[in-house]
């Protein structure tokens, strides 16, 4: 498509839940002219091109690696894949939560998907999956995360917790003063920090330290709930993710029985865990830890997981579209925005499925999908 083009989209816009909660905006069309949306019908448009469908804001996936796979950085061409599968399902804004590639000449492609880096992981020596992360003693924490704060896109990865061989289970990765002084270090240089944590006791140290966000949070319980609630601290739980951890546990048993059955234990109560931190007011946004074991592209079946659990389509929707972006500080079908959006067969209120298989997908005004 030509950047002249312009594309007329009708059917039924999805803007997004109005304040009051019930309501919803939602538009019969809206109009692209020079990759920006506009609700005013263009006046001298020539070359147009109709779409048709239910319409709503590309979706996010707010964890997920690209430039990483099981054994730790991939080339170009493999990060180049890991995009375009993030783009076919309609996945136009990612959360980079950690990879040791330099993924910066995505920034120049006008055809890939928008990406808010983490920076590399931070982890404890030996503590954490080989190649992926930093890995350092506490005394390098402040450091590493001044550092990553500034290679980032606002945004720095801890490694919270993970195996510990002579505990023989999941352990918290750091002390609470170096924690506490790394995340005010990366605070005063702008950035928010999340960090990776099944465990229960990793929590409140985090939150109580003034931790942003926290990864996968399987952990929490009725005592860190209200905790997550009162700070306002976000969780990504990466449900698609959660969901290998019964063949984990089976691998790790035999040198690890404790670690595999706390990881059952985990996973057994995984819906209960998300749908208590929803009831609480804990902000949920969605995430597929894809480009380690996991394939990009899931973010439709963690929305599905999002409602499995028990969350409110509405709630789910806005998990991967309206809230996620406006946390990430990133619009969405608004009035002069870039064009990120993605076009449905049928309304994905009524079944979230439909987010699988997009009709359309526009990417800085062009379809590309």
């Amino acid at each position: 498509m030509r950047d002249s083009a312009v594309l007329h989209i009708k059917g039924r816009v999805l803007v997004g839940p109005a304040a009051e909660g019930s309501a919803w905006d939602v538009r019969d069309e809206l109009w692209v002219v020079d990759g920006k949306i506009t609700y005013d019908r263009p006046t001298a448009a020539r070359d147009v091109r109709t779409l048709e469908g239910w319409v709503l804001p590309g979706l996010v996936d707010a964890h997920c690696h690209v430039g990483l796979d099981t054994h730790g950085a991939v080339d170009e061409s493999t990060s180049e894949k890991q995009a375009l599968a993030e783009r076919e399902v309609g996945a136009l804004l990612l959360r980079d939560a950690g990879s040791p590639a330099n993924t910066r000449w995505i920034d120049e492609r006008d055809d890939l998907p928008r990406i808010i880096r983490a920076g590399r992981h931070i982890a404890r020596t030996k503590r954490y999956i080989r190649n992926y992360a930093h890995e350092i003693e506490p005394e390098e924490l402040v450091a590493y995360v001044a550092r990553e704060a500034r290679r980032g896109d606002g945004w720095v990865k801890l490694v919270g917790d993970w195996i510990d061989r002579e505990a023989g289970d999941l352990t918290a990765c750091w002390p609470r003063a170096e924690v506490e002084a790394a995340i005010a270090e990366a605070h005063r240089l702008g950035a928010r920090v999340t960090a990776h944590c099944f465990a229960e006791e990793t929590l409140a140290p985090l939150v109580e330290a003034g931790i942003d966000c926290v990864e996968h949070a399987t952990g929490l319980t009725e005592d860190t709930i209200p905790l997550f609630a009162e700070r306002g601290v976000a969780i990504v739980p990466t449900l698609v993710n959660i969901a290998t951890f019964p063949k984990l546990a089976t691998a790790g048993e035999g040198k690890f029985p404790r670690w595999a059955d706390h990881m059952r234990r985990l996973h057994e109560r995984r819906y209960d865990t998300v749908r208590a931190a929803y009831d609480a007011g804990v902000p949920i946004y969605t995430g597929t830890d894809a480009g380690g074991s996991l394939p990009h592209g899931l973010v439709g079946q963690e929305v599905a997981e999002l409602v499995k659990a028990g969350l409110p389509t509405t709630a789910a929707l806005s998990a991967a579209t309206w809230g996620a972006r406006a946390w990430l500080g990133r619009p969405g079908l608004t009035e002069g925005a870039s064009a990120d959006l993605v076009v449905y067969e049928s309304d994905p209120r009524a079944d979230v499925r439909v987010l699988t298989a997009p009709r359309r997908v526009v990417l800085r005004g062009r379809v590309v999908g």
